[in-house]
């Protein structure tokens, strides 16, 4: 009795210990209406989220999400190949429904880094490097069979060991990274692969 006692009672204190947020998940029309959700767990943080992609400097596609979020899931990244780029940006807040605002838009600043870039088949190109994109990036994607080399500057959260299905879709397979101006030439080495360690949900939302 004693036992069951106890298990109700961190049941109940788990559920009251969590967060209420909002919710909002886009579907195809890639617009949402918030909803004010406990959160399953007290672990959980409130959390707005928005990805941007661009092609060149157009905006091309913009999603923008709230939920329940881990700590892990709180992030901010991108990834710039110069003719498309893409933005994470995840801002997590720790009092109730805290989450009202969308996520800040991305700020595009030089950061003085350069790396090179791919026209075609030629990868000479000079890319000045943003914000945070500490890295330079290699990839290569598949399109109709034909393999295509990318390169570009990179946040250093798109650089670690494990790779990442999320970005996948925007990167590549079979990416690497390295630091220093131009490193990304025919001969650098690797640095790692693609890693962000996101929840499933930002699987579910964004691929």
């Amino acid at each position: 009795m004693y036992l069951v006692t106890l298990v109700v009672g961190v049941l109940l204190l788990s559920k009251a210990n969590a967060l209420k947020c909002f919710e909002c998940v886009p579907g195809t029309s890639e617009t949402c209406i918030d909803t004010a959700k406990e959160c399953p767990s007290p672990n959980n943080l409130c959390a707005a989220m928005r990805l941007v992609t661009y092609a060149g400097a157009s905006k091309d596609k913009e999603i923008k999400a709230k939920m329940c979020a881990l700590r892990g899931d709180c992030i901010r990244g991108s990834v710039n190949f110069g003719s498309d780029k893409t933005v994470i940006v995840s801002e997590c807040c720790s009092s109730e429904l805290c989450n009202i605002q969308h996520a800040s838009e991305p700020n595009f600043v030089p950061n003085g880094k350069k790396c090179f870039s791919c026209e075609g088949n030629q990868c000479m190109k000079t890319l000045n490097c943003e914000g945070d994109q500490d890295y330079c990036i290699t990839s290569t994607i598949n399109v109709a069979g034909e393999v295509q080399t990318l390169k570009g500057c990179a946040s250093k959260i798109m650089c670690s060991e494990n790779p990442s299905v999320l970005f996948q879709n925007y990167i590549g397979l079979g990416s690497s990274c390295c630091q220093g101006d131009y490193c990304n030439s025919a001969s650098s080495a690797s640095a790692g692969l693609l890693l962000l360690p996101t929840s499933l949900l930002f699987l579910v939302l964004f691929t």
